[in-house]
């Protein structure tokens, strides 16, 4: 499973939906995830992948992780891999 099916997927667990109906295009606000299953989100997502995701739930606009859409969700994870692994 790509990195940005199995982030669809765990984004989609979240808003209770298909992945289907997760595009890339989608912002969370779009989804219905409010700041609770964001922060669920980020923390399947940690373990999912083994990684640490800098976002601070409590400043996420200070976050240096970018939230925007589901897109920038999966670039950024992709980024996060691909440093953890050098």
């Amino acid at each position: 499973m790509s990195v940005k099916d199995k982030v669809i997927a765990i984004i989609a667990e979240q808003a209770v939906l298909e992945p289907s109906d997760v595009t890339m295009e989608s912002t969370l606000e779009d989804l219905g995830i409010d700041s609770l299953g964001l922060v669920e989100s980020i923390f399947a997502i940690e373990e999912s992948f083994d990684i640490s995701v800098p976002f601070n739930a409590n400043a996420p606009k200070e976050s240096d992780f970018d939230i925007s859409s589901v897109a920038s969700i999966v670039a950024g994870i992709e980024r996060l891999i691909a440093e953890q692994k050098t």
